[in-house]
Protein backbone atom coordinates (compact mmCIF):
# COMPACT_ATOMS: atom_id res chain seq x y z
CA UNK A 1 0.00 0.00 0.00
CA UNK A 2 1.34 3.45 -0.97
CA UNK A 3 1.46 6.03 1.81
CA UNK A 4 1.29 9.61 0.53
CA UNK A 5 3.16 12.34 2.35
CA UNK A 6 2.66 16.02 1.56
CA UNK A 7 5.24 18.69 2.33
CA UNK A 8 4.20 22.19 3.32
CA UNK A 9 5.15 24.73 0.59
CA UNK A 10 5.62 27.33 3.33
CA UNK A 11 7.89 25.61 5.90
CA UNK A 12 8.59 22.14 4.49
CA UNK A 13 6.85 20.26 7.31
CA UNK A 14 4.52 17.29 6.79
CA UNK A 15 0.95 18.40 6.07
CA UNK A 16 -2.06 16.52 7.52
CA UNK A 17 -5.78 16.55 6.80
CA UNK A 18 -7.72 18.75 9.24
CA UNK A 19 -11.23 17.39 9.77
CA UNK A 20 -12.64 20.62 11.24
CA UNK A 21 -11.75 22.79 8.24
CA UNK A 22 -11.88 19.97 5.68
CA UNK A 23 -8.54 21.22 4.35
CA UNK A 24 -4.92 20.16 4.50
CA UNK A 25 -3.19 21.87 7.44
CA UNK A 26 0.45 22.14 8.50
CA UNK A 27 0.84 21.44 12.26
CA UNK A 28 4.10 23.42 12.35
CA UNK A 29 3.09 26.78 10.81
CA UNK A 30 -0.73 26.37 10.84
CA UNK A 31 -1.02 27.14 7.13
CA UNK A 32 -4.11 25.72 5.43
CA UNK A 33 -4.31 24.47 1.84
CA UNK A 34 -7.07 23.45 -0.52
CA UNK A 35 -6.71 19.73 -1.23
CA UNK A 36 -6.85 20.08 -5.03
CA UNK A 37 -4.29 22.90 -5.06
CA UNK A 38 -1.87 20.96 -2.86
CA UNK A 39 -2.29 17.79 -4.95
CA UNK A 40 -1.45 19.67 -8.15
CA UNK A 41 1.47 21.48 -6.55
CA UNK A 42 2.92 18.21 -5.23
CA UNK A 43 2.60 16.59 -8.66
CA UNK A 44 4.45 19.47 -10.32
CA UNK A 45 7.31 19.23 -7.82
CA UNK A 46 7.77 15.47 -8.32
CA UNK A 47 7.52 15.66 -12.13
CA UNK A 48 10.39 18.14 -12.49
CA UNK A 49 13.38 16.42 -14.07
CA UNK A 50 16.04 17.67 -16.49
CA UNK A 51 16.96 15.79 -19.66
CA UNK A 52 19.88 17.13 -21.70
CA UNK A 53 20.60 15.26 -24.92
CA UNK A 54 23.65 16.14 -27.01
CA UNK A 55 24.58 14.93 -30.46
CA UNK A 56 27.29 12.26 -30.52
CA UNK A 57 29.41 14.09 -33.11
CA UNK A 58 32.55 15.53 -31.55
CA UNK A 59 33.40 19.22 -31.88
CA UNK A 60 36.57 20.13 -33.74
CA UNK A 61 38.27 18.44 -36.69
CA UNK A 62 41.31 16.31 -37.39
CA UNK A 63 44.30 18.19 -38.80
CA UNK A 64 44.99 17.75 -42.49
CA UNK A 65 48.36 16.60 -43.80
CA UNK A 66 51.01 19.33 -43.59
CA UNK A 67 48.99 21.77 -41.44
CA UNK A 68 50.86 20.91 -38.23
CA UNK A 69 54.16 21.81 -39.86
CA UNK A 70 53.16 25.49 -39.64
CA UNK A 71 52.62 25.31 -35.88
CA UNK A 72 54.78 25.10 -32.79
CA UNK A 73 53.75 24.09 -29.30
CA UNK A 74 55.06 24.74 -25.81
CA UNK A 75 54.16 24.03 -22.21
CA UNK A 76 54.73 26.30 -19.21
CA UNK A 77 56.92 24.62 -16.56
CA UNK A 78 55.34 26.81 -13.88
CA UNK A 79 51.61 26.22 -14.27
CA UNK A 80 51.47 23.56 -16.99
CA UNK A 81 49.47 25.60 -19.52
CA UNK A 82 49.97 24.47 -23.11
CA UNK A 83 50.25 27.10 -25.86
CA UNK A 84 50.19 26.96 -29.63
CA UNK A 85 51.92 29.42 -31.97
CA UNK A 86 52.96 29.70 -35.59
CA UNK A 87 56.28 28.34 -36.83
CA UNK A 88 57.93 31.76 -36.42
CA UNK A 89 57.03 32.11 -32.73
CA UNK A 90 60.36 31.85 -30.88
CA UNK A 91 59.45 33.00 -27.37
CA UNK A 92 56.15 32.60 -25.58
CA UNK A 93 55.06 34.34 -22.38
CA UNK A 94 52.52 32.28 -20.48
CA UNK A 95 49.27 34.31 -20.23
CA UNK A 96 48.12 32.23 -17.26
CA UNK A 97 51.00 32.90 -14.85
CA UNK A 98 53.39 35.30 -16.63
CA UNK A 99 56.25 32.80 -16.89
CA UNK A 100 58.50 33.60 -19.85
CA UNK A 101 60.25 30.22 -20.05
CA UNK A 102 58.26 27.99 -22.34
CA UNK A 103 59.50 24.47 -23.01
CA UNK A 104 58.99 23.31 -26.60
CA UNK A 105 57.36 19.95 -27.12
CA UNK A 106 55.77 17.90 -29.85
CA UNK A 107 52.24 18.92 -30.75
CA UNK A 108 49.82 16.08 -30.04
CA UNK A 109 46.24 15.46 -29.01
CA UNK A 110 45.07 18.84 -30.29
CA UNK A 111 41.94 19.06 -32.42
CA UNK A 112 41.69 21.54 -35.24
CA UNK A 113 39.17 24.30 -34.40
CA UNK A 114 36.04 24.69 -36.51
CA UNK A 115 36.01 28.49 -36.27
CA UNK A 116 38.12 31.49 -35.31
CA UNK A 117 37.34 35.12 -34.62
CA UNK A 118 40.38 37.16 -35.75
CA UNK A 119 41.92 39.87 -33.59
CA UNK A 120 40.43 43.28 -34.40
CA UNK A 121 42.23 45.46 -31.82
CA UNK A 122 45.99 45.93 -31.70
CA UNK A 123 48.29 45.74 -28.69
CA UNK A 124 48.33 49.56 -28.42
CA UNK A 125 44.55 49.51 -27.89
CA UNK A 126 44.92 46.94 -25.10
CA UNK A 127 47.70 48.89 -23.33
CA UNK A 128 45.67 52.11 -23.51
CA UNK A 129 42.54 50.39 -22.22
CA UNK A 130 44.43 48.90 -19.28
CA UNK A 131 45.92 52.26 -18.33
CA UNK A 132 42.44 53.82 -18.49
CA UNK A 133 41.13 50.97 -16.34
CA UNK A 134 43.64 51.93 -13.63
CA UNK A 135 42.87 55.67 -13.87
CA UNK A 136 40.65 57.12 -11.16
CA UNK A 137 40.87 54.10 -8.85
CA UNK A 138 41.49 55.86 -5.51
CA UNK A 139 42.24 52.65 -3.62
CA UNK A 140 44.96 51.60 -6.08
CA UNK A 141 48.52 51.57 -4.62
CA UNK A 142 50.48 54.56 -5.94
CA UNK A 143 53.26 52.56 -7.55
CA UNK A 144 51.21 49.74 -9.07
CA UNK A 145 51.09 51.13 -12.61
CA UNK A 146 54.81 51.94 -12.53
CA UNK A 147 55.87 48.59 -11.08
CA UNK A 148 53.76 46.23 -13.17
CA UNK A 149 54.53 45.30 -16.76
CA UNK A 150 51.61 46.67 -18.75
CA UNK A 151 53.56 46.50 -22.02
CA UNK A 152 53.87 42.71 -21.57
CA UNK A 153 50.20 42.27 -22.41
CA UNK A 154 49.88 39.41 -24.90
CA UNK A 155 47.44 38.42 -27.63
CA UNK A 156 46.09 34.91 -27.03
CA UNK A 157 43.52 32.82 -28.86
CA UNK A 158 41.50 31.20 -26.07
CA UNK A 159 39.71 27.88 -26.78
CA UNK A 160 35.91 27.93 -26.53
CA UNK A 161 33.30 25.25 -26.99
CA UNK A 162 30.12 26.62 -28.60
CA UNK A 163 26.83 24.87 -27.88
CA UNK A 164 23.66 24.95 -30.01
CA UNK A 165 20.48 23.63 -28.41
CA UNK A 166 16.73 23.47 -28.86
CA UNK A 167 15.40 23.53 -25.32
CA UNK A 168 11.93 22.88 -23.97
CA UNK A 169 10.92 23.09 -20.35
CA UNK A 170 8.41 23.69 -17.63
CA UNK A 171 9.12 25.99 -14.69
CA UNK A 172 7.17 26.26 -11.44
CA UNK A 173 7.44 29.61 -9.63
CA UNK A 174 6.29 30.62 -6.18
CA UNK A 175 4.78 34.11 -6.41
CA UNK A 176 3.28 36.47 -3.84
CA UNK A 177 0.82 39.33 -3.72
CA UNK A 178 1.04 41.64 -0.71
CA UNK A 179 -1.85 43.73 0.61
CA UNK A 180 -1.10 46.22 3.40
CA UNK A 181 -3.35 48.13 5.77
CA UNK A 182 -2.53 50.29 8.78
CA UNK A 183 -2.73 47.27 11.09
CA UNK A 184 -2.17 44.14 9.00
CA UNK A 185 -0.15 42.76 6.09
CA UNK A 186 -1.78 39.98 4.08
CA UNK A 187 0.47 37.90 1.82
CA UNK A 188 -1.10 35.60 -0.76
CA UNK A 189 1.02 32.77 -2.20
CA UNK A 190 0.51 31.37 -5.69
CA UNK A 191 1.87 28.46 -7.69
CA UNK A 192 2.71 29.74 -11.18
CA UNK A 193 3.62 27.35 -14.02
CA UNK A 194 5.11 28.32 -17.36
CA UNK A 195 6.12 25.95 -20.16
CA UNK A 196 7.40 26.25 -23.70
CA UNK A 197 10.52 26.08 -25.82
CA UNK A 198 13.34 28.21 -27.29
CA UNK A 199 16.50 27.88 -29.36
CA UNK A 200 20.06 28.73 -28.28
CA UNK A 201 22.91 29.44 -30.70
CA UNK A 202 26.60 29.07 -29.86
CA UNK A 203 26.65 29.44 -26.08
CA UNK A 204 30.37 29.92 -25.30
CA UNK A 205 32.14 27.92 -22.60
CA UNK A 206 35.90 28.40 -22.35
CA UNK A 207 37.92 25.22 -22.66
CA UNK A 208 40.86 26.34 -20.54
CA UNK A 209 41.11 25.34 -16.91
CA UNK A 210 43.83 27.96 -16.37
CA UNK A 211 41.63 30.82 -17.59
CA UNK A 212 39.23 31.91 -14.87
CA UNK A 213 35.62 31.42 -16.01
CA UNK A 214 34.61 34.74 -14.41
CA UNK A 215 37.01 36.66 -16.65
CA UNK A 216 36.02 34.83 -19.81
CA UNK A 217 32.31 35.31 -19.09
CA UNK A 218 32.77 38.98 -18.27
CA UNK A 219 34.28 39.88 -21.67
CA UNK A 220 31.30 38.44 -23.55
CA UNK A 221 29.72 38.85 -25.99
CA UNK A 222 31.73 38.17 -29.14
CA UNK A 223 30.37 39.23 -32.52
CA UNK A 224 29.71 35.98 -34.35
CA UNK A 225 29.16 37.81 -37.64
CA UNK A 226 32.96 38.13 -37.82
CA UNK A 227 33.56 34.42 -37.17
CA UNK A 228 35.56 32.65 -39.88
CA UNK A 229 36.41 29.07 -40.76
CA UNK A 230 39.70 28.27 -39.03
CA UNK A 231 42.98 28.72 -40.86
CA UNK A 232 46.46 28.62 -39.33
CA UNK A 233 47.30 32.00 -40.88
CA UNK A 234 45.16 33.72 -38.25
CA UNK A 235 47.69 32.61 -35.60
CA UNK A 236 50.55 34.65 -37.09
CA UNK A 237 51.93 36.96 -34.39
CA UNK A 238 49.82 35.45 -31.61
CA UNK A 239 49.70 32.33 -29.48
CA UNK A 240 46.79 30.00 -28.88
CA UNK A 241 46.13 28.16 -25.68
CA UNK A 242 45.53 24.44 -25.96
CA UNK A 243 42.24 23.33 -24.41
CA UNK A 244 42.50 21.18 -21.29
CA UNK A 245 38.75 20.94 -20.67
CA UNK A 246 37.09 18.93 -23.44
CA UNK A 247 33.61 19.43 -24.88
CA UNK A 248 32.10 16.64 -22.76
CA UNK A 249 33.19 18.26 -19.50
CA UNK A 250 32.10 21.70 -20.71
CA UNK A 251 28.52 20.54 -21.27
CA UNK A 252 27.76 20.89 -17.56
CA UNK A 253 28.34 24.67 -17.66
CA UNK A 254 26.34 24.97 -20.88
CA UNK A 255 23.46 23.04 -19.32
CA UNK A 256 23.47 25.26 -16.24
CA UNK A 257 23.35 28.40 -18.39
CA UNK A 258 20.55 26.97 -20.52
CA UNK A 259 18.49 25.98 -17.46
CA UNK A 260 18.89 29.40 -15.83
CA UNK A 261 18.05 31.20 -19.08
CA UNK A 262 14.85 29.22 -19.60
CA UNK A 263 13.77 30.02 -16.03
CA UNK A 264 14.45 33.74 -16.45
CA UNK A 265 12.95 33.99 -19.93
CA UNK A 266 9.67 32.39 -18.83
CA UNK A 267 9.67 34.58 -15.71
CA UNK A 268 9.17 37.61 -17.96
CA UNK A 269 5.60 36.41 -18.52
CA UNK A 270 4.86 36.16 -14.77
CA UNK A 271 3.32 39.57 -14.09
CA UNK A 272 1.04 41.12 -11.49
CA UNK A 273 2.94 39.75 -8.48
CA UNK A 274 5.09 41.46 -5.83
CA UNK A 275 7.71 38.69 -5.81
CA UNK A 276 8.55 35.69 -7.98
CA UNK A 277 10.93 32.83 -7.12
CA UNK A 278 11.78 29.63 -8.97
CA UNK A 279 10.55 26.56 -7.09
CA UNK A 280 11.65 23.89 -9.58
CA UNK A 281 12.07 23.31 -13.29
CA UNK A 282 12.46 20.50 -15.79
CA UNK A 283 14.48 21.26 -18.94
CA UNK A 284 14.96 19.01 -21.98
CA UNK A 285 17.43 19.38 -24.85
CA UNK A 286 17.35 17.09 -27.88
CA UNK A 287 20.32 16.57 -30.18
CA UNK A 288 22.23 19.59 -28.98
CA UNK A 289 25.44 20.21 -30.93
CA UNK A 290 28.89 21.56 -30.01
CA UNK A 291 31.57 23.21 -32.12
CA UNK A 292 35.12 24.33 -31.31
CA UNK A 293 36.48 27.86 -31.82
CA UNK A 294 39.34 30.18 -30.89
CA UNK A 295 38.43 33.67 -29.64
CA UNK A 296 40.82 36.66 -29.48
CA UNK A 297 41.79 37.84 -25.97
CA UNK A 298 44.49 40.24 -24.79
CA UNK A 299 45.88 38.88 -21.50
CA UNK A 300 48.18 40.30 -18.83
CA UNK A 301 49.06 38.33 -15.71
CA UNK A 302 51.23 40.48 -13.48
CA UNK A 303 52.53 40.32 -9.91
CA UNK A 304 52.37 42.96 -7.21
CA UNK A 305 53.90 42.17 -3.83
CA UNK A 306 53.99 38.42 -4.60
CA UNK A 307 50.32 38.22 -5.63
CA UNK A 308 49.04 37.61 -9.16
CA UNK A 309 46.60 40.01 -10.83
CA UNK A 310 44.90 39.08 -14.09
CA UNK A 311 43.58 41.45 -16.77
CA UNK A 312 41.84 40.31 -19.95
CA UNK A 313 40.37 42.26 -22.85
CA UNK A 314 38.10 41.10 -25.64
CA UNK A 315 40.35 41.39 -28.71
CA UNK A 316 37.33 42.11 -30.86
CA UNK A 317 35.12 44.51 -28.86
CA UNK A 318 37.67 45.99 -26.42
CA UNK A 319 35.69 45.05 -23.30
CA UNK A 320 38.25 44.83 -20.46
CA UNK A 321 37.94 43.27 -17.02
CA UNK A 322 40.45 42.66 -14.27
CA UNK A 323 41.32 42.70 -10.59
CA UNK A 324 43.34 45.54 -9.12
CA UNK A 325 45.18 45.48 -5.78
CA UNK A 326 43.80 47.53 -2.88
CA UNK A 327 45.86 49.72 -0.55
CA UNK A 328 44.29 49.14 2.88
CA UNK A 329 45.88 52.34 4.22
CA UNK A 330 43.88 54.36 1.69
CA UNK A 331 40.63 52.81 2.94
CA UNK A 332 41.32 54.26 6.41
CA UNK A 333 42.59 57.53 4.97
CA UNK A 334 39.57 58.24 2.77
CA UNK A 335 37.16 56.81 5.35
CA UNK A 336 38.27 59.35 7.97
CA UNK A 337 38.24 62.16 5.39
CA UNK A 338 34.60 61.57 4.41
CA UNK A 339 33.56 60.90 8.01
CA UNK A 340 35.23 64.20 8.99
CA UNK A 341 33.20 66.00 6.35
CA UNK A 342 29.87 64.41 7.27
CA UNK A 343 30.30 64.66 11.07
CA UNK A 344 30.04 68.48 11.34
CA UNK A 345 27.19 68.52 8.81
CA UNK A 346 25.10 66.04 10.78
CA UNK A 347 25.99 67.76 14.07
CA UNK A 348 24.79 71.09 12.67
CA UNK A 349 21.59 69.41 11.54
CA UNK A 350 21.03 67.99 15.02
CA UNK A 351 21.71 71.40 16.54
CA UNK A 352 19.14 73.03 14.26
CA UNK A 353 16.43 70.44 14.87
CA UNK A 354 16.88 69.24 18.46
CA UNK A 355 19.00 71.79 20.37
CA UNK A 356 16.37 72.17 23.11
CA UNK A 357 15.53 68.45 23.21
CA UNK A 358 16.60 66.59 26.40
CA UNK A 359 18.18 63.94 24.18
CA UNK A 360 20.36 66.45 22.31
CA UNK A 361 23.63 64.83 23.49
CA UNK A 362 22.39 61.40 22.44
CA UNK A 363 21.39 62.67 19.00
CA UNK A 364 24.80 64.30 18.58
CA UNK A 365 26.56 61.03 19.38
CA UNK A 366 24.28 59.19 16.94
CA UNK A 367 25.12 61.80 14.29
CA UNK A 368 28.86 61.09 14.59
CA UNK A 369 28.30 57.32 14.54
CA UNK A 370 26.25 57.73 11.37
CA UNK A 371 28.97 59.94 9.89
CA UNK A 372 31.57 57.19 10.36
CA UNK A 373 29.24 54.50 9.03
CA UNK A 374 28.28 56.54 5.95
CA UNK A 375 31.84 57.73 5.31
CA UNK A 376 33.42 54.27 5.41
CA UNK A 377 30.45 52.69 3.56
CA UNK A 378 31.04 55.13 0.71
CA UNK A 379 34.74 54.27 0.59
CA UNK A 380 34.06 50.53 0.74
CA UNK A 381 31.71 50.92 -2.25
CA UNK A 382 34.81 51.69 -4.34
CA UNK A 383 36.02 48.14 -3.88
CA UNK A 384 33.53 46.93 -6.49
CA UNK A 385 35.46 48.97 -9.07
CA UNK A 386 38.65 47.04 -8.35
CA UNK A 387 37.38 43.66 -9.59
CA UNK A 388 35.05 43.64 -12.59
CA UNK A 389 35.15 39.90 -13.36
CA UNK A 390 31.71 38.33 -13.06
CA UNK A 391 30.60 34.73 -13.58
CA UNK A 392 27.50 34.43 -15.75
CA UNK A 393 24.96 31.77 -14.86
CA UNK A 394 22.70 32.41 -17.84
CA UNK A 395 22.88 32.57 -21.63
CA UNK A 396 20.00 34.90 -22.52
CA UNK A 397 22.19 36.73 -25.03
CA UNK A 398 22.31 33.55 -27.15
CA UNK A 399 18.56 32.93 -27.34
CA UNK A 400 17.06 33.28 -30.81
CA UNK A 401 14.31 35.71 -29.82
CA UNK A 402 11.78 34.67 -32.45
CA UNK A 403 12.15 31.05 -31.29
CA UNK A 404 10.64 31.66 -27.83
CA UNK A 405 7.22 29.99 -27.65
CA UNK A 406 5.14 29.94 -24.46
CA UNK A 407 2.76 26.98 -24.53
CA UNK A 408 1.62 26.60 -20.94
CA UNK A 409 0.42 29.25 -18.47
CA UNK A 410 -1.18 28.25 -15.17
CA UNK A 411 -1.58 30.43 -12.05
CA UNK A 412 -3.18 28.96 -8.92
CA UNK A 413 -3.71 30.30 -5.42
CA UNK A 414 -2.04 28.21 -2.68
CA UNK A 415 -2.53 29.87 0.70
CA UNK A 416 -2.35 33.22 2.53
CA UNK A 417 -0.77 34.54 5.72
CA UNK A 418 -1.70 37.59 7.80
CA UNK A 419 0.72 39.39 10.11
CA UNK A 420 0.37 42.43 12.33
CA UNK A 421 2.31 45.59 11.53
CA UNK A 422 4.77 46.40 14.33
CA UNK A 423 4.67 49.98 15.65
CA UNK A 424 7.95 51.88 15.51
CA UNK A 425 9.28 53.42 18.69
CA UNK A 426 9.46 57.21 18.78
CA UNK A 427 13.27 57.26 19.15
CA UNK A 428 13.70 54.96 16.18
CA UNK A 429 11.46 57.26 14.14
CA UNK A 430 13.57 60.25 15.11
CA UNK A 431 16.76 58.41 14.18
CA UNK A 432 15.28 57.50 10.81
CA UNK A 433 14.32 61.10 10.19
CA UNK A 434 17.86 62.17 11.09
CA UNK A 435 19.40 59.73 8.60
CA UNK A 436 17.00 60.78 5.83
CA UNK A 437 17.66 64.47 6.42
CA UNK A 438 21.42 63.90 6.45
CA UNK A 439 21.36 61.98 3.19
CA UNK A 440 19.24 64.65 1.49
CA UNK A 441 21.51 67.42 2.74
CA UNK A 442 24.71 65.65 1.66
CA UNK A 443 23.19 64.93 -1.78
CA UNK A 444 22.46 68.62 -2.28
CA UNK A 445 26.03 69.49 -1.34
CA UNK A 446 27.31 66.79 -3.70
CA UNK A 447 29.50 65.10 -1.10
CA UNK A 448 28.62 61.72 -2.69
Amino acid sequence: MDIKEYKCPNCGGTVNFDSSSQKMKCPYCDTEFEIAALEEYQAQIKAAKDNFGWAKEEAGQEWEAGELEDLSSGSCPSCGAELLGDANTVAMVCPCCGNAQIVSKRLSGFLKPDYVIPFKLEKENAVKALKNFCTGKKLLPDFFVKENHINNIQGVYVPFWLFDAEASGQVCYKATKVKRTADFTKTEFYSVVRGGNMTFQKIPVDGSEKMDDKYMDAIEPFDYSQMRDFQTTYLAGYVAEKYDVDAEKSKERAEHRIKTSVEREFENSVTGYDSVKVENSSISVKEGEASYALFPVWVLNTKYREENYLFVMNGQSGRLVGRLPIDSKKIWEYGFIYSGILGPILTALVFALWYSDPNFALFTAVAWVLAFIMGFAFVFSWKSQMNTALLKDEANAYIVKESVVLKNKNDKFLYSKVSKVAQQASKAALTGALVKSAMQYSAKKKFF
